[in-house]
């Protein structure tokens, strides 16, 4: 079935249609070896462009024209198997957030330093993006917990538009053994991610050690942080998105929270 938006750029339309390309239907379970080295070519050519708008900070405004733009049309009829995955196959339950296409009014964060994890070196992160009404509310929450326990935590992902959540979903193919199937339960599709739904949008907490759970996420749950997150949050209108009874195919994560009210 063809479906069409006349209101979306061209680049981003072709990728909705049935795609009649030289290459076969991706395997779910795991990428072929050929597709892998297309990956891993893939990646490498879109990295440059992808550390470029990172350090002119501008990254999370990435449109799917700017993201199309670097490869030739072979690169692009690949990429677009990718954007067209069906999420109903891989067991996608997570709502449909819609495209995020880089547009939203957006406020700069910037200047957060935090721990390297296990070290006393301090690194700052890289700047990030909220919705002006979500950055306002984390932080009142944010000054609330520091009141009451001296600590807080960062931004370590705020909003990321769709076409760089389709650059990061093929970059971390790699650390699931090029398994579209696993990689899903770690790597929302584009227009599945909360990080692209102002209406209900999601921020990745990191505390001042370092310490984001990605790697363990017992580490962040038993956090002080965490738990007065658990206890307090859901007075400034945030709610854990991935709790452990979470039934929507994603893994838990303690530290990906969403606003949900305001």
């Amino acid at each position: 079935m063809k479906i069409c938006f006349k209101m979306l750029p061209v680049a981003v339309l072709f990728c909705f249609l049935p795609l009649q390309t030289a290459y076969g239907e991706l395997n779910l379970d795991r990428l072929s070896d050929e597709d892998i080295q297309r990956v891993e070519k893939l990646v490498a050519k879109i990295e440059p462009f992808i550390k470029e708008r990172d350090e002119q900070k501008n990254l999370a405004t990435l449109t799917f024209d700017e993201l199309y733009a670097q490869l030739n049309q072979e690169e692009k009829d690949f990429l677009g198997q990718f954007q067209s995955l069906n999420a109903s196959a891989l067991n996608v339950k997570i709502p449909f957030r819609g495209l995020a296409m880089g547009k939203t009014e957006l406020v700069t964060i910037s200047g957060q330093r935090v721990k390297v994890k296990g070290t006393e070196e301090i690194k700052e992160l890289s700047p990030q993006f909220l919705p002006p009404n979500v950055y306002q509310q984390y932080l009142k929450m944010m000054e609330a917990m520091e009141r009451e326990t001296g600590k807080q935590l960062y931004i370590e992902s705020g909003y990321r538009s769709s076409a760089y959540q389709l650059y990061l979903f093929v970059y971390y193919l790699k650390n699931h053994d090029y398994s579209i199937r696993e990689t899903v339960k770690f790597v929302a599709l584009p227009g599945y991610s909360e990080h692209g739904s102002p209406q209900h949008q999601a921020v990745d907490f990191i505390n001042q050690e370092g310490i984001n759970g990605e790697d363990n996420p017992q580490e962040f749950e038993d956090l002080e942080e965490y738990q007065w997150l658990l206890k307090n949050a859901g007075q400034f209108g945030f709610v854990l998105s991935y709790p452990k009874t979470a039934e929507e195919g994603i893994t838990f994560e303690p530290w990906h929270w969403r606003l949900e009210v305001f």
